[in-house]
């Protein structure tokens, strides 16, 4: 789900209703669901703008709190609040400030009137930002030995990102901050990364290349409208996971009878590393997935593309109601994780985790991996990954696994890759990517007996 571009003000869509549609998204996020399924309840015409402010008030949440804590000490009726802290992190800062301050001033207001929730707390509100506007340098300096609202993320994801990587632990929550590019991965058997550049050049749209098969675009847009979307020229994935089906694929031998490698990518909706697959070798891939509904994603894209899966419903931790028993060549397992390394495109994330998440999604990893394990041939590999930069769910979880699998061997592997952002190549040197999300890497080898 990238950023969509930055709304600009319209008379078809005021202001103050996309800050009504942010608000509504805060206070479902506030009652633990997730930013992607609130949105779709959005009306069509308003999601774009409400999704840009609605991000933009997500990175900045701690600020905001912390801000509205200054301002009013006793927290006002969730649905104030949630108005009120939506404003704040969108004026707090003039720097990538979608409007001016005194715009969103005045619109906030606006959508608080014509709300019956807030209709009665519009004068509360209007009293808030503007001093807020009035004394912003003294009210913002009084937040700075706020953790929260330095960093903008819980305090026991801070303490815990800060344990994991001492070292790297402010270039991460600062990358988590940043808005996300929209990146694509090239489909070879279409194109190449040099001709689509030159494809998106021609019309004027500025991009560069990112790895072996991406393109980011230095503006995020509709990717329908993109050249050589409907003929299946691309798909939209971060530049690190890109790197999943080269790594798999790479130096494994052919073990079916036809020549063909037999590859499960389990836990594999919505498909793009699936695709991916299919696009580099001459393999058989089984895209199984738990979920019927988003299974059907898979089919969609698989068909844009012009590829073809075997796609089945079922648990990978189950594989006796799904499993043919001919051993795989290959096994991907992008398990279920935090999702803690794609915050910046999905900045709901670190609000609805709870710290109590990493334990029960490190038991359920470890359960895959055992029950996975067997699925495979002598020779054959298992590539592990997460978009986690919690070492319980990463390194961790591989030592843990290797320790107590004698036959398993960790090749060389990415490890982790921690978020990545163009303007910071510098801190990570040796990151020929240079632009990615948070993402592990193990890739083990099972020894014949």
């Amino acid at each position: 789900m990238p950023d969509q571009p930055t709304p600009v003000p319209s008379t078809q869509i005021p202001l103050w209703r996309q800050l009504q549609g942010a608000a509504s998204l805060l206070m479902a996020v506030r009652d633990g669901q997730s930013m992607t399924p609130a949105l779709e309840d959005v009306e069509a015409a308003l999601r774009p703008g409400v999704q840009s402010l609605g991000f933009h008030a997500l990175r900045w949440l701690g600020r905001a709190e912390a801000l509205r804590q200054q301002l009013a000490r006793r927290p006002p009726p969730p649905e104030v609040d949630a108005l009120l802290c939506v404003a704040l992190a969108l004026i707090w800062t003039d720097e990538d400030a979608p409007y001016t301050a005194h715009t969103l001033v005045d619109q906030a207001v606006e959508a608080a009137k014509r709300s019956e929730g807030t209709r009665h707390q519009a004068s509360f509100i209007n009293g808030c930002l503007r001093r807020f506007l009035r004394e912003r340098d003294s009210l913002v300096a009084l937040t700075e030995n706020n953790p929260q609202a330095v960093w903008n993320h819980p305090q026991w994801w801070i303490d815990r990102v800060r344990k994991d990587h001492p070292t790297h632990w402010q270039v991460i929550l600062r990358a988590n901050n940043s808005r996300a590019p929209l990146i694509l991965r090239i489909n070879e058997q279409k194109t190449t990364q040099a001709q689509y550049l030159r494809a998106l050049a021609a019309i004027n749209i500025v991009a560069s290349p990112v790895g072996k098969q991406g393109v980011i675009l230095a503006a995020a847009r509709p990717v329908s409208a993109l050249p050589g979307f409907a003929e299946g020229h691309f798909s939209v994935q971060d530049a690190a996971a890109q790197l999943a089906a080269p790594l798999l694929l790479e130096g494994l031998a052919a073990g079916a009878a036809d020549g063909r490698l037999n590859i499960l990518d389990a836990c594999a909706a919505p498909g793009g590393k699936t695709a991916h697959l299919l696009e580099l070798g001459d393999c058989a891939v089984t895209a199984l997935d738990i979920d019927a509904k988003r299974c059907g994603r898979i089919v969609q894209n698989l068909q844009r593309l012009g590829l073809q899966a075997d796609i089945k419903v079922g648990d990978a931790g189950a594989p006796d109601s799904w499993w043919d028993g001919r051993f795989y060549d290959g096994i991907l397992l992008d398990a279920p994780c935090t999702a803690s390394g794609i915050v910046r495109r999905h900045p709901d994330v670190r609000w609805l985790r709870r710290p109590t998440d990493i334990a029960q999604l490190a038991s359920i990893q470890a359960h895959l991996l055992a029950t996975l394990w067997p699925l495979l041939r002598p020779g054959g590999r298992l590539l592990y990954c997460t978009c986690s930069v919690f070492s319980a769910e990463c390194d961790i979880q591989i030592q843990t696994f290797v320790a107590h699998h004698t036959d398993a061997l960790l090749m060389p592997s990415p490890g982790h890759l921690l978020p990545q952002v163009s303007a910071g190549a510098a801190v990570f040197p040796d990151n020929l990517l240079r632009e990615h999300d948070g993402f592990y890497y193990a890739l083990l080898e099972k020894r014949s007996p």
